[in-house]
């Protein structure tokens, strides 16, 4: 039986979905923090990254509820870590293409410091502004905001009443968490979310509420 995670004080008698949100493993762009979205490079998980899934896999947190399916990403990085976590459980993974993150144009598999180097208008601008894209990007955070508002609002009616594991990236899971809590998209910059990290939101109609944020206890 789904174990029901606390919804705060939810108005809502609407059944709880359940959305347990996993970062991906790491790459070999996670270590420096270069940016990595759905540009020409796909990486595959790095070894760390397979021992994070594995770790991920045979938490307890995914002990604690009857998941109905392993959605993810369809990057190769989210892919292989939901064929982990999916074999652990006996599930299958099913590809979700709003859980994909953001482009981020020229900037793909460079550091902060050599966008910063070398863009560095551009990069003012989207530090100021969410509504600002990477440079040669038209995707901005509002943007996957928005795409990510309507996927909440999908999960929560398909998944009512179960729970769901969901396999991500950074700046879509960001978008979700701020979302739940009523923040601007501009809370995004102010979210840290590391590799094979679990954050979970209970969806109860149009409420939500966050009840996990970036537990990494796991990997320890």
């Amino acid at each position: 039986m789904t174990e029901t995670p606390s919804r705060g004080w939810s108005s809502s008698a609407s059944a709880t979905a359940d959305v347990v949100l996993l970062r991906h493993g790491a790459t070999r762009l996670t270590p420096d923090k270069r940016f990595s979205g759905t540009g020409a490079a796909d990486p595959a998980l790095s070894p760390a990254g397979r021992d994070q899934a594995a770790r991920a896999a045979a938490s307890s947190l995914l002990r604690s509820a009857a998941f109905a399916d392993v959605l993810c990403s369809p990057m190769t990085r989210c892919r292989q870590t939901a064929e982990i976590v999916a074999d652990q459980l006996g599930l299958e993974v099913r590809v979700e293409p709003d859980l994909s993150e953001m482009d981020f144009g020229r900037w793909e598999g460079m550091t902060f410091a050599e966008v910063q180097d070398r863009y560095p208008e551009d990069l003012r601008r989207w530090q100021l502004s969410p509504g600002a894209a990477p440079t040669g990007s038209i995707e901005t955070f509002t943007a996957v905001f928005d795409r990510m508002s309507r996927l909440a609002r999908s999960l929560a009616v398909r998944y009512a009443g179960t729970a769901v594991i969901a396999v991500s990236h950074v700046t879509p899971i960001k978008a979700l968490i701020a979302q739940a809590v009523g923040a601007p998209p501009a809370a995004m910059f102010r979210i840290e979310l590391s590799a094979a990290a679990f954050s979970r939101i209970a969806y109860s109609g149009q409420e939500a509420s966050v009840t996990l944020v970036n537990d990494a206890s796991h990997l320890v």
